[in-house]
């Protein structure tokens, strides 16, 4: 007699839906990269304004333009690649339903940053007050606080709880600190460092599958 099909038990059931749901996908390579190499970047510029402000570093104002906007061009040339990668490797590596949810909660707060960035952009020329312009960042990392804190729910990963909350205070700092420049971009370096470079580490680990 041919062998009966094995009926699933409930417990099969909800252990495949739970796969399915949070599963080991794969982040996108460009959510890798935009937090490595932004904070590694990013980290290096402001470490080079600490040193102007503290007058370890006089350049000239056209060096000093140079290379800011190397730092820049650098970023989006990774960034290019990362974005090439991701197109390259198609919907496969899209990923469960709880990655998919947190590389779009990611991608929603980077339409906000950009948002963000231009109406502070605008107000900071508005008033003549750089100080306004100061503000960006600290929204900025409120609102990457509120990503991260998405992705913990979803991945039930410690670190990136901390992250989240690490972002939550330095917003806090930065918004309190605005007009106290060495202190102000002393914990802006060490938050791009701590808090978009070590986890784009991480992210950037698993992308290419290296984690674990």
């Amino acid at each position: 007699m041919p062998a009966k099909p094995r009926l699933n038990s409930p417990q099969d059931d909800l252990a495949f839906m739970r796969s399915i749901v949070e599963g080991g996908g794969r982040p996108p390579m460009t959510l890798a990269i935009c937090y490595l190499a932004g904070g590694l970047l990013y980290g290096l510029q402001c470490l080079f304004h600490v040193g102007q402000v503290i007058g370890l570093i006089r350049w000239p104002d056209l060096a000093n333009l140079a290379f800011v906007v190397g730092i820049t061009v650098a970023f989006l040339s990774v960034l290019t690649w990362a974005i090439l990668k991701d197109r390259k490797d198609g919907p496969a590596n899209r990923g469960p339903l709880a990655t998919r949810v947190t590389s779009a909660a990611f991608s929603a707060t980077g339409m906000a940053n950009a948002a963000v960035i231009i109406v502070f952009a605008v107000g900071a020329v508005r008033d003549q007050d750089f100080a306004v312009w100061l503000y960006y960042a600290a929204i900025v990392f409120a609102l990457q606080a509120a990503a991260w804190y998405v992705a913990w729910v979803l991945k039930k990963k410690a670190w990136m709880l901390a992250v989240s909350l690490g972002g939550w205070v330095t917003a806090v700092a930065l918004g309190v600190l605005v007009r106290q420049p060495v202190a102000y971009l002393g914990v802006c370096t060490a938050a791009l460092f701590l808090l978009f470079a070590l986890p784009g580490w991480a992210l950037f680990r698993d992308a290419r599958g290296d984690a674990g």
